[in-house]
C-alpha cells in the first residue's frame, strides 16, 4: 500500500509538472499530458455512453476542453480529479447518442428475458467466443438503464474507483449526497441482477451464452468485428478465470466484481493525429497513442 501510495504521488507531481510546462507553450509536455489522460477519460466516456463512437467523439471533445482550459487548474485537487470534473460536466450534458435513447429500461429488459430464453438454447463450443462480447454488452446496457447522474456516480466509484470525497468533488456535490447516490444506483442493479443474472445467482435462467443466437438474428453482434471485445485495451483478458473468481465471492461482491470485468479500453490512436490538427499543434510528425 506505501509502494502504492508513493506511486500515485509521483504520477501526480509528473502530471502537475506537465501542466506547468504545457502553460509555458511547451508543445512536448502538452503532448505527454494529452497522452496520460486520454485513456482514463475514454474509458469513463465508454462506461457512459455504451458506444465506442461516441465515445471517441466525446473524449476528443474532453481533451479540448482539459487543454484549452489548464490556466483553470489552480491545484486545489488532483489534475486528475479536476480532469474527471471537466469530463463528468461533459457527459452529463452530452445530447443523449442511439445507444442511450434506444437501450432498454431494467423492466424492458426483464420482460425480454421472459420473452426469449425459455427457447434459448445452450450454443455448440466453437459458438462459445463470443460469449465475452455478450456479457460487455449486457453490462454496458445495465448501465445505460440508470439515469446519468447516478451511472455517473457508480461508474466513478466501481470503474474508476475514487473514492466518496473525491467522487463528490468531482460532481460538485457533499460527500454525503455522493454516497446516497451511489448506494442508489447499487440497489437497482443488485435488484436486476439478482433477480436475473446466472452469474450471480445459480438458478437464474439468465447466460451470456444462451443469447448467442437471439443477439446473431437481430444483428447485435457481429462475429466478424465485435464492437467491445475487440476493441483495444489496456489489460488482459481474464474472462476464462470469472467464474472462479465469482465462485468465491458472495452474490453482491459478484455485481461489483462484473462491473469491474469491464475492460481499460485504450483511445484509439488516430484520436490524437484528430487532436492535433483541430489544434493546429506545430509538430514534425503527428502524435502517437
Amino acid at each position: 500500500m506505501i509502494e502504492r501510495n508513493r506511486s500515485n504521488e509521483h504520477r501526480r507531481q509528473d502530471l502537475e509538472a506537465l501542466v506547468e510546462a504545457a502553460r509555458g507553450g511547451d508543445s512536448a509536455a502538452l503532448e505527454h499530458l494529452a497522452r496520460a489522460i486520454q485513456h482514463p477519460i475514454f474509458g469513463l466516456a465508454m462506461r457512459m455512453l455504451g458506444e465506442p463512437a461516441e465515445a471517441e467523439d466525446a473524449t476528443q471533445e474532453i481533451l479540448i476542453k482539459v487543454i484549452t482550459r489548464l490556466d483553470r487548474f489552480h491545484g486545489q485537487s488532483r489534475f486528475t480529479t479536476w480532469v474527471y470534473a471537466v469530463a463528468a460536466n461533459h457527459l452529463r450534458t452530452l445530447r443523449a447518442g442511439v445507444k442511450e435513447r434506444r437501450n432498454p429500461s431494467f423492466e424492458q429488459m426483464s420482460e425480454r428475458q421472459a420473452r426469449v430464453l425459455p427457447d434459448a438454447v445452450e450454443p455448440t463450443a466453437e459458438r462459445q467466443v463470443l460469449t465475452r462480447e455478450i456479457r460487455l454488452i449486457c453490462l454496458h446496457g445495465l448501465l445505460l438503464c440508470l439515469d446519468r447522474e447516478h451511472r455517473l456516480t457508480y461508474v466513478l466509484s466501481e470503474a474508476m474507483e475514487l473514492s466518496g470525497e473525491e467522487g463528490a468533488q468531482v460532481l460538485g456535490i457533499r460527500p454525503g449526497a455522493f454516497r446516497k447516490r451511489l448506494s442508489r444506483a447499487r440497489q437497482r442493479l443488485r435488484a436486476f441482477m439478482l433477480a436475473h443474472c446466472g452469474l450471480v445467482r445459480a438458478e437464474n435462467r439468465c447466460r451470456c451464452e444462451l443469447w448467442y443466437t437471439p443477439v446473431l438474428d437481430t444483428g447485435t453482434v457481429d462475429p466478424q468485428r465485435p464492437k467491445f471485445a475487440g476493441h483495444p485495451v489496456g489489460d488482459h483478458d481474464d474472462s476464462r478465470e470469472l467464474a472462479k473468481r465469482l465462485a468465491d465471492l458472495d452474490e453482491l461482491k459478484r455485481i461489483r466484481t462484473l462491473f469491474r470485468t469491464l475492460p481499460q479500453y485504450r483511445a484509439p490512436d488516430r484520436l490524437l493525429e484528430r487532436l492535433t490538427e483541430m489544434l493546429t499543434i506545430e509538430r514534425d510528425t503527428p502524435l502517437r497513442a
